[in-house]
């Protein structure tokens, strides 16, 4: 089955950078585009960026310039470098199919994700 298992986050002070990691399992995840979303208290999940199979990315404007996505399909494995974090970054964060139509559109089981959480 579908397994995507988000990690990588943590507690860190304003400006500072974080990586996260997700490993997909269950999936061609080379063919697939993906996407990192998340959820900050008491508000929807959004989405944050996203990669096609082939390397090309969209960010949200609100992470433009400080986020990077990236992957490696050998490894099935996503990537969220984020760089210059402010405290409206503070989330819980998730990888999953990346669609810029979300939230419409299929949809892999929901991991766990990893909390990000960051202090001013």
């Amino acid at each position: 089955q579908v397994q995507l298992v988000e990690s990588g986050g943590g507690l860190v002070q304003a400006g500072g950078s974080l990586r996260l990691s997700c490993a997909a399992s269950g999936i061609s995840f080379s063919i697939r585009a993906m996407g990192w979303y998340r959820q900050a208290p008491g508000k929807q999940r959004e989405l944050v960026a996203t990669i096609t199979s082939t390397g090309t990315t969209n960010y949200v404007d609100s992470v433009k310039g400080r986020f990077i996505i990236s992957r490696d399909n050998a490894k099935s494995t996503l990537y969220l470098q984020m760089n210059s974090l402010k405290p409206e970054d503070t989330a819980v964060y998730y990888c999953n199919a990346g669609r810029l139509s979300y939230p419409a559109g299929y949809y892999y089981n929901w991991g766990q994700g990893t909390q990000v959480t960051v202090s001013s």
